[in-house]
């Protein structure tokens, strides 16, 4: 079980430095950046390798919500869900802790918004809470299922992560201008407390909302999508 948790670990913290550091430090560097296409290509790539290298240990969810969808598609046994969601939590802050600690090595840093999650005033393009709710419940419903769909056995042999690294940056390029795009539980908690915009407030909603969304997501696949159909196991059922 430690190197499980090591390895979700590790593949959380490259996720969520991946995203954090390619926002903060590259999407407008110096005045014309990567913008949010690199933001999602940085996710999206993160997860691709990160599945690639430490997948075969863990299971590469990386994701408190994928973990969870998983679990509610039977293929992640329920003992293990949290102490994946402490590793996962921990890889997170980690990560937001060193990004931070690099940002503010420049002189006239201010964290602003962190990279952080929000509605409303927070939402890059000014939606509603209801929006955000609706898009964060969706996209992590779609990419649960991208992930279920990417590693059954019916699906071709060592491509998964390459179907789920392009899901995933799909995801961001839809979110980032909705809410900046969550669907990570500890993506969203790690950037809100370094955040200066408020955005630890509404955190509530990009746990509750992918959450919601990664449950509805296994539901829509074990027993619409392929009903009855083995699946290749993300994690050790025991």
């Amino acid at each position: 079980m430690f190197r499980r948790l090591a390895a979700e670990f590790f593949g959380t913290f490259w996720l969520i430095f991946a995203v954090l550091g390619t926002a903060l430090f590259a999407a407008g560097f110096p005045t014309v950046g990567v913008g949010f296409l690199g933001v999602a290509l940085a996710a999206g790539l993160a997860v691709l390798t990160m599945a690639y290298a430490v997948g075969p240990i863990s299971g590469g969810h990386f994701n408190p919500a994928v973990s969870l969808g998983l679990a509610v598609a039977g293929v992640f046994a329920w003992k293990d869900l949290i102490p994946y969601w402490i590793a996962q939590l921990v890889g997170g802050i980690v990560a937001a802790v060193i990004i931070y600690a690099i940002a503010s090595g420049k002189a006239g840093f201010t964290a602003g918004g962190f990279a952080s999650n929000g509605y409303d005033a927070l939402s890059p393009g000014g939606y509603s809470m209801v929006a955000v709710f609706l898009v964060e419940v969706v996209l992590t419903a779609a990419f649960v299922m991208i992930i279920l769909g990417a590693t059954s056995k019916a699906a071709s042999p060592g491509f998964g992560p390459i179907a789920i690294g392009l899901g995933l940056t799909v995801v961001h390029l839809i979110g980032i201008p909705v809410s900046n795009a969550s669907v990570n539980p500890a993506r969203s908690i790690a950037a809100a407390i370094f955040s200066q915009n408020g955005a630890l407030p509404q955190v509530w909603l990009f746990i509750v909302a992918p959450l919601i969304g990664g449950a509805l997501g296994a539901v829509l696949w074990r027993y619409i999508v392929a009903p009855g159909e083995p699946q290749e196991q993300l994690g050790r059922v025991e």
